[in-house]
């Protein structure tokens, strides 16, 4: 278990700022392979499955999960897909919650 997925989401508050690029990196380092910062500064993964089902079932947990740490993810599902943006839609940036959900996510 990663020391990220040990944490839990806090949320942030208005006005509280984005993580700087330097943050972004060093909470990047700590995370799993596969996953991305995208230019719009978004944490984004793909997951592949064998079929529908089988993704269906991981989006479920991930949103059981979310609900749980009160920090909700953007979720794309297809067949045998599943796509997870992360970011605090609150600061319209990366915070320290959205790479503790990422880490937990990657537990699943």
């Amino acid at each position: 278990m990663s020391k990220l997925a040990n944490q839990h989401c806090i949320p942030c508050s208005l006005g509280t700022p984005p993580l700087s690029q330097e943050e972004i990196k060093e909470y990047y380092n700590q995370l799993e392979g596969g996953w991305t910062v995208t230019e719009n500064n978004r944490l984004e993964k793909s997951y592949r499955f064998r079929d529908f089902t089988e993704a269906l079932k991981f989006t479920n947990k991930v949103a059981k999960l979310a609900e749980k740490e009160g920090h909700h993810p953007d979720i794309y599902l297809s067949w045998a897909k599943v796509r997870i943006t992360l970011y605090t839609h609150k600061i319209n940036g990366l915070s320290e919650a959205d790479f503790v959900l990422a880490a937990k996510i990657d537990e699943l």
